[in-house]
């Protein structure tokens, strides 16, 4: 069993939660889930559909190519804040599962079939929401556990993940996404899952992941708006004149450049934000009636 990580290049840095989290361990997650599911392929519940299956990689990767994955299916705990998780699979590695829970006892494992000739049943339908179900609740529990301590609670249940009402969308590319491949022992062929995480459910992945001792530093600080707590430098300009570079090396001391002063502008690293007028104040140049740049 192998443990890959490659994480997107933009993991949702606009999230307000996620600010100050533990990103840097997300590979420890991938590697303690791992653990996790080879544990549960080998117990009775995902056996009887799984045997024969062994996890060959497991870790954070880009979002799959829709031909790939198909249709996602969406779990949820049913918790306001407690996060989704999607779910989808190629359906090679589906029919594989088919062939296996529903053939016949002791008989040798199928050929592989090409997707596009079989015809999609409800029977294969069903089984796709067991089995993204029973993956998806070995993650939430991983969270559950990985939560319980960094509060030093003692791990209590885990609630069971059930199947949205309305389908997810695919995750996007700077989305986190649990790429997951499976062996078949007698045949040696590889299928490829994917379990995609909302942000709630990253947020509190992160926050299982926090250290202890950063934990026990940490001041319990009210929470703010990432509005009143952010602080930024807005330069203005108050003019700009274009002369030619004679007229510019023609200049002596004492020369008068006639400007004309409008409407200022607002910059935020050379951005323009806002244009103000400018006014005088007791002596100094202020800036007012702000209005949105176009």
């Amino acid at each position: 069993m192998t443990n890959k990580t490659n994480l997107p290049a933009s993991p949702q840095v606009l999230d307000p939660r996620l600010l100050g989290r533990p990103v840097h361990l997300l590979p420890h997650f991938a590697a303690q889930f791992a653990e996790d599911l080879a544990a549960a392929l080998r117990q009775p519940a995902l056996r009887r559909y799984w045997d024969g299956f062994q996890l060959e990689a497991s870790g954070f990767v880009g979002p799959p190519d829709s031909s790939q994955s198909g249709r996602w299916l969406g779990f949820t705990s049913g918790a306001g804040d407690a996060g989704g998780i999607g779910f989808a699979l190629e359906r090679s590695l589906l029919l594989s599962v088919l062939n296996q829970r529903y053939g016949r006892r002791g008989a040798a494992p199928a050929p592989s079939v090409d997707p596009a000739t079989v015809r999609v049943t409800a029977t294969e339908e069903r089984l796709a929401v067991v089995l993204g179900q029973q993956l998806a609740s070995v993650l939430s529990k991983r969270v559950d556990a990985n939560l319980a301590r960094a509060h030093n609670e003692p791990g209590a249940a885990s609630t069971e993940l059930v199947p949205g009402s309305v389908p997810p969308a695919p995750p996007s590319a700077d989305g986190w996404t649990l790429g997951i491949t499976l062996r078949q022992a007698q045949s040696g062929e590889c299928g490829q899952l994917w379990l995609a995480l909302d942000q709630d459910m990253v947020a509190r992945v992160l926050l299982g992941l926090l250290p202890e001792r950063a934990r026990e530093r940490a001041p319990a600080r009210p929470s703010v708006e990432l509005g009143t707590a952010l602080q930024v430098t807005l330069e203005g300009r108050l003019v700009s004149k274009e002369i030619t570079l004679e007229a510019l090396f023609a200049l002596k001391l004492g020369d008068i450049i006639p400007v004309t002063v409008g409407r200022a502008d607002v910059l935020l690293a050379e951005s323009r934000l806002f244009t103000a007028a400018v006014t005088e104040h007791n002596g100094s140049l202020c800036l007012t009636s702000f209005e949105d740049s176009d």
